[in-house]
């Protein structure tokens, strides 16, 4: 087993994709990091030079001590943690595709066996990945936003720790998905069209259906409550008294409108990934080679 991930590792340093890809995931995250930091701090001035005395007496905290950078946190690391999840869509099929899949197979002492070396090489990458994605989204965060707006060193923790759990998750999706759709240009197509599309109007129409606690056990919603979740947790933590009806409206702009907590949001989307993982090896094991 331990030559075969050896041999799946040296696949993927041994091309141009981990950091073709790295690239715009470290770009994409800075940004957003800059403009999400941008737009909470003047969210704060505004609400700082508005006549919001009663709100602050409420709540317990003047605006300057609202950790909104928080929430522009949880956006950037669930749009981030796209491109590793096409990343790992590209493992199996973007083999078959250009038919080296082959010798793996026929040097492995079963499908299975080079299936699970492919998954463990693809959760170190989306540990890396998820790192990355978390170094760029704080630099971008810590550059536009005053220290009030930032988490604490725990804060900063839990975040990095669902930030990389994320990104695994999302990476091990994008492994099965692609073992069960072998083809590159449509598992890809697939995935960015359910994450980005389909799935969103899915929210909207669950929300006009008052059942909102339905979009928590789907892929997206699951994943975005396990970074949104921790996200609101320690907003909350901070931010004084809240009544229960702002708490709604602070999950859904973190992204985590109906989700479960977020220990629950990973083990739902754990759940999904299994279950594409399980479709792809079925069809793998199934498939003849040439």
């Amino acid at each position: 087993m331990g030559n075969l991930v050896q041999a799946e590792l040296r696949k993927t340093t041994t091309t141009g994709l981990w950091w073709g890809l790295l690239i715009p995931t470290a770009v994409l995250a800075l940004g957003w990091g800059l403009a999400t930091g941008l737009l909470g701090q003047f969210f704060v001035d505004l609400a700082s030079s508005s006549d919001v005395d009663e709100v602050s007496d409420f709540l317990g905290v003047t605006p300057d001590q609202w950790k909104i950078s928080l929430f522009g946190m949880a956006r950037a690391i669930n749009i981030s943690t796209i491109f590793p999840m096409i990343f790992g869509a590209m493992a199996i099929s973007g083999e078959i595709n250009r038919r080296t899949i082959t010798t793996t197979f026929l040097t492995a002492p079963s499908r299975m066996h080079s299936m699970l070396a492919k998954m463990l090489v693809y959760v170190l990458w989306g540990a890396i990945y998820g790192l990355v994605i978390m170094l760029f989204v704080s630099l971008g965060v810590v550059f536009t936003s005053s220290a009030g707006q930032l988490p604490d060193a725990g804060g900063w923790a839990m975040l990095t720790l669902v930030c990389v759990l994320s990104s695994i998750l999302m990476t091990m999706f994008g492994v099965g998905v692609g073992a069960l759709i072998p083809n590159v240009a449509g598992s890809i197509v697939l995935l960015l069209l359910y994450f980005l599309v389909i799935e969103n109007v899915l929210h909207g129409v669950l929300a006009y259906l008052e059942v909102p606690s339905v979009i928590g056990f789907l892929p997206n919603g699951s994943i975005n409550g396990l970074t949104g979740s921790v996200a609101v947790d320690l907003f909350l933590s901070t931010a004084g008294v809240v009544p229960p009806e702002i708490e709604d409206v602070l999950r859904a702009i973190a992204g985590a409108g109906g989700a479960l907590d977020w220990w629950w949001s990973g083990l739902v989307f754990l759940g999904w990934a299994g279950v594409v993982f399980a479709g792809g090896w079925a069809v793998t094991q199934s498939k003849d080679i040439t």
